[in-house]
């Protein structure tokens, strides 16, 4: 493989995740914060690493609480690690943990750290709700404010709407637009139609229901227990094992009406959840006695049009890395795709066995991939698994791991899109004990 070498080779350790739950549902009364403390300190439980033996957190979020800005450092502190530890917190929408993964393995592939915990965080049902900017604006002011005169002056001329509280927005700021109606205009652009939507979102949920009863997704989870009931929670409550084509087809379009074939039922549901990794250098793992499970041999992060190519990162992504790395689709054993919308996945596996896209849009001859599904999300995806934004990057390594060992292979490729026209993949290789 030609990838960039690293003057130590990054070796993946351990990962693991909260079970996700849907928005407003069992973490509504908690934070990010707790939420990231809780999986961190999971991770050194089943590790048995000290706090005192990691060189450093680094953590993905998007919409982060404003008292927990570096919710890496807080949670850091909050799951018992030394005040020395460095933790940092990045942004980079829906593959924040991907990048806190690769600025993981950047630090410990140059030497510059032995070992890293390193995923993302999401609380949805915690967001920041502020006032529009005049209100702020005159809000501000009244910190210099003497008397009731000047505070009725600076009040003077505001609307009611504009006291209104005013939730984050979910449109791209550049473009307006917000992701469905990309999801909705990227669909119809590769011709998938709402049927094979929905027969993918249902696939998504029968096979997050089956791993789940399998146990194929409990080495993943850090058991948890919220208060004030402490009731365990041991498993995701996002996938819905009793949906149906029939179900999903009476779903409405949410996002361009009536035309449109983005649904609720196909589309990923709003999740509260943390996922991390334990990283090291090889020679750090087994200074400390641990056991590598997989290689991280290259990535890349790529960005395309947010108008037009908004969710179609992974088709320009992956053709990259599999050049920079010498390997081609075939030699994929597993490959975990992030499911923002189940006609992203689609279009986006459309583009990869597209002769004319590689042509046109990659400067191939040919197709990336032949494509077929049964080396893609078998345990589910982000569809029905459910998909909090800081966090999923991280679930998405630790399960293509994990499906290594049980389906016996050696490469693993993982891949998302995200908002702001951005894309990421990266290819894992299983080492052998």
């Amino acid at each position: 493989m030609n990838g960039d070498s690293t003057r130590e080779e990054v070796v993946f350790v351990d990962g693991c995740r909260l079970p996700f739950r849907r928005t407003g549902s069992d973490y509504a009364a908690l934070t990010g914060y707790d939420l990231a403390r809780s999986v961190i300190a999971g991770m050194l439980v089943r590790s048995g690493v000290r706090g005192e033996e990691i060189d450093g957190v680094v953590l993905g979020s998007v919409v982060q609480n404003a008292q927990t800005s570096n919710v890496a450092r807080d949670a850091a502190l909050g799951a018992g690690l030394p005040n020395q530890v460095p933790a940092y917190t990045v942004t980079m929408a829906c593959i924040s943990a991907n990048r806190a993964v690769a600025d993981a393995a950047l630090q410990l592939g140059s030497g510059r750290a032995g070992l890293m915990i390193a995923g993302g965080v999401e609380s949805l049902s915690d967001v920041p709700v502020g006032l529009g900017k005049e209100a702020r604006k005159r809000l501000l002011d009244m910190r210099r404010a003497k008397s009731a005169r000047d505070y009725l002056g600076l009040l003077r001329g505001l609307k009611p709407a504009d006291l209104l509280p005013r939730p984050p927005a979910i449109a791209e700021y550049s473009t307006g637009e917000t992701m469905g109606e990309s999801a909705d205009r990227l669909a119809a652009a590769f011709g998938v139609t709402r049927e094979e939507q929905d027969a993918y979102a249902l696939r998504s949920h029968r096979a997050a229901a089956q791993a789940t009863r399998d146990g194929k997704l409990s080495a993943e989870m850090v058991l948890t227990a919220v208060p004030p009931k402490f009731r365990a929670i041991e498993v995701d409550n996002t996938f819905r094992e009793d949906s149906s084509i029939e179900k999903l087809a009476k779903l409405p379009p949410v996002f361009v009406k009536p035309y449109g074939t983005v649904t609720a039922g196909n589309s990923s549901p709003l999740t509260d959840g943390a996922a991390v990794t334990l990283l090291a250098s090889r020679a750090r793992a087994q200074e400390l006695g641990l056991r590598p499970r997989a290689a991280i041999r290259d990535w890349i992060f790529v960005a395309q049009d947010p108008g037009s190519e908004l969710l179609l990162g992974p088709a320009f992504a992956v053709p990259r890395l599999l050049e920079r790395t010498g390997l081609a689709w075939s030699d994929l054993d597993v490959i975990e795709i992030h499911e923002a919308f189940a006609g992203q996945v689609l279009a986006v596996l459309t583009a990869l066995g597209s002769d004319s896209f590689a042509q046109e849009r990659l400067g191939r001859s040919k197709r990336v991939a032949e494509v077929d599904l049964d080396r893609i999300n078998p345990w589910g995806g982000s569809l029905s698994l459910g998909h909090p934004f800081g966090a999923t990057g991280a679930r998405l390594v630790t399960t293509a791991v994990n499906r290594l060992f049980a389906e016996d292979g050696r490469f693993a490729l993982v891949t998302a899109c995200a908002a702001g026209g951005l894309g990421h993949a990266m290819l894992l290789e299983r080492l052998e004990a």
